[in-house]
């Protein structure tokens, strides 16, 4: 089952930590494809639903539980789950410079903008980061702990509050400026999400790695 990075986006809101509540559609761009993906977000609970290229179908999931510091892996098609390790991210060669931009507003939120650079990796990837109360997705993050460039150098920007969330992310090569990937929000939805939604169907059977 694939897995994109998918550094990125949230909703609507309670207080503090649980306050986030609703759903939000992002794509992921590469040179080859796109894809679209669903956040539903309740209390300390997060579905990433991933669709197929064609219709719109759920090809997988991913359920995270941020009190329980677990992930699981849901396959509609064969009806089965399992518990998904996190990710060893690589050795990073170089460094990564962060550098503060001039912002932009996407969604009608107004964005801080990154540029975090690492010239031995000829990478250089710019993040447009809302500050606001999306409180679930750095420690959705931290327990992914995925090994893409895109999660591994938004972790690099210190100082963040803890509500920040990307709206959008570019990465680029430094010799040619060629577009590698980008995660951008295309829809928000603030609305009650049942708890069902976010639990592995019962008559799923769990798949033993």
């Amino acid at each position: 089952m694939r897995a994109f990075f998918t550094l990125f986006f949230g909703l609507a809101f309670l207080s503090s930590f649980s306050q986030f509540m609703g759903s939000v559609e992002f794509k992921y761009y590469t040179t080859k494809d796109t894809t679209l993906n669903t956040y539903w977000v309740k209390d300390k609970k997060i579905k990433l639903d991933q669709y197929a290229k064609r219709g719109n179908a759920i090809e997988g999931s991913f359920i995270f539980d941020l009190t329980e510091k677990t992930i699981k892996f849901v396959n509609p098609k064969r009806k089965v789950w399992g518990d998904q390790k996190s990710e060893i991210p690589p050795v990073m060669k170089g460094k990564c410079e962060v550098k503060k931009g001039k912002g932009q507003v996407f969604n009608g939120v107004k964005c801080a903008e990154y540029i975090v650079k690492n010239t031995e990796e000829n990478t250089v990837i710019t993040y447009f980061i809302s500050t606001d109360s999306y409180e679930f997705f750095i420690p959705m993050m931290e327990l992914w702990n995925r090994k893409d460039k895109q999660s591994i150098y938004f972790g690099k920007i210190k100082g963040l509050a803890k509500g920040s969330m990307p709206f959008m992310s570019e990465e680029r090569q430094i010799s040619d400026n060629k577009m590698v990937s980008k995660l951008e929000i295309i829809k928000l939805n603030k609305s009650e999400v049942e708890a069902s939604k976010l639990e592995v169907p019962p008559d799923y059977k769990k798949f033993d790695q």
